[in-house]
This record gives structure tokens, C-alpha cells and sequence, in this order.
């Protein structure tokens, strides 16, 4: 399984990249292979500012829906439009291609709460 060393993690299986205050999120490798193959990605939440642990948007596999949550504070910049067409680039592309989100964060402290990639292992087993 595939867990880059530069990212940062959540226990809720999502992926954080830290440019500056824009964060760019996504689900990770292990939480596409658990969904299996995704048919659809909802954001309805660009423009808005949430708080951390709220529902940005939910996650359509063929087998389930899930929710997506906000890993720390701040207002949604983008949505990845590719995933409108290609809502399959999460499971070919997670970390890549499939992201999901831009967030420009409010605390830059709350990405210290966040697992880096050898926790995030841990977390796995």
C-alpha cells in the first residue's frame, strides 16, 4: 500500500498535502481500496468556510456512500472538475490526479494534530 512520506494523514483515511496555507486533500490509497471503484464525488461546499471535522462532501462507491470531512479549519478554494468525468482517477490517482479539494486553512496549528505517514501506518496495521 502507498503512503507517501510528504503527506499527512487522518484517521478518517484522507491526505493532506501543506503548500503555505492551501491545503490540497484527498482520500488515501487504502480508503479507495476499501471503497472499491467510485461512480461519483459530491463538493458542494466550494466557496464556504467550515470547521475541522465538518462534512465537505460525500464519497459514491458502487457499494456505499461515505462522507468526506474537513480536516482542519478553512474555506474551500477548489474542486478537483476532473472528478465529475473521472470520479475513477481516486482509485487510479489518489494521490495524484484523484485529489479531491484546495482548502486555505485558518489555523496552521491544526496540522500538527494531524498523523504523519509512519502513525498513519501504524493506524493501518
Amino acid at each position: 500500500m502507498n503512503v507517501p512520506a510528504d503527506l499527512s494523514y487522518t484517521k478518517d483515511h484522507e491526505w493532506i498535502k501543506v503548500d503555505g496555507d492551501t491545503l490540497t486533500i484527498g482520500i488515501t490509497d487504502f480508503a479507495q481500496g476499501e471503497l472499491g471503484d467510485i461512480v461519483y464525488v459530491e463538493v458542494e461546499t466550494e466557496g464556504e468556510s467550515l470547521d475541522a471535522q465538518e462534512v465537505f462532501g460525500t464519497i459514491e462507491a458502487v457499494k456505499t456512500v461515505s462522507d468526506m470531512f474537513l480536516p482542519v479549519s478553512g474555506k474551500i478554494t477548489e474542486f478537483n472538475e476532473a472528478l465529475e468525468s473521472n470520479p475513477e482517477l481516486i482509485n487510479s490517482d489518489p494521490y495524484g490526479k484523484g485529489w479531491i479539494i484546495k482548502v486555505k486553512m485558518e489555523d496552521a496549528s491544526q496540522v500538527d494534530e494531524l498523523l504523519n505517514a509512519a502513525a498513519y501506518q501504524e493506524l493501518l496495521g
